[in-house]
């Protein structure tokens, strides 16, 4: 697919015209096919800010329209509303798969690398949206896409062991687990680490 098209369909799905199409493309580029080039052709950049972004207008929505809920219920709602799954899956469903860039070495890995793709696509393009037009589009566009899905049992969701494990070390022992890195593996735009507390 031509890449016109492809961003095209990239501000169709955002609802936005982009005043600069670079940050639709780098918003969709995975860094596999960005190898040898600015820092800037892949999403990794605007992930960093749209995570940011994202973590934000997910924790002032939760706290301006859930008065009643405590801090740990907070917590548990943005948590899984801004997990990797939670924003792979909505870009799943806005069909953003199809559109992105991937180079030689991401390609037929579906399985493998496309969830953790979609997440950070999902990301970038809200970075690329703040940096295009403003946080009011950014906003827009994460309450549009994301927040549909807030309700209050997101609340009472169970944890995740490591949610866990940090939860009752910090209220025993008053500081989080520390994490020793014992292994890594994989690609280097893709990585996984081992771990132990």
């Amino acid at each position: 697919m031509k890449l016109r098209a492809r961003v095209k369909e990239i501000e169709r799905i955002c609802g936005h015209k982009f005043d600069r199409e670079d940050l639709v493309i780098s918003a969709i580029t995975h860094p596999s096919a960005a190898e040898g080039k600015s820092v800037s052709a892949s999403y990794e950049r605007l992930e960093f800010l749209g995570d940011s972004l994202v973590g934000g207008i997910v924790a002032m929505y939760v706290f301006t329209h859930f008065p009643d809920m405590n801090e740990g219920e907070m917590s548990t709602m943005r948590t899984t509303l801004i997990s990797g799954d939670t924003l792979a899956r909505i870009s799943e469903d806005l069909g953003v798969a199809p559109y992105l860039i991937l180079g030689h070495s991401e390609r037929g890995t579906h399985a493998r690398g496309m969830r953790k793709a979609l997440e950070d696509v999902y990301e970038a393009l809200v970075g690329a949206l703040y940096v295009d037009a403003g946080m009011d589009v950014a906003r827009d566009f994460v309450t549009r896409t994301l927040l549909c899905y807030a309700t209050p049992d997101l609340a009472r969701r169970p944890m995740s062991p490591k949610s866990r494990l940090q939860e009752v070390a910090q209220r025993d022992f008053h500081c989080g687990p520390t994490y020793k890195l014992v292994g890594e593996e994989g690609p280097a735009h893709t990585p996984t680490f081992t771990t132990v507390a």
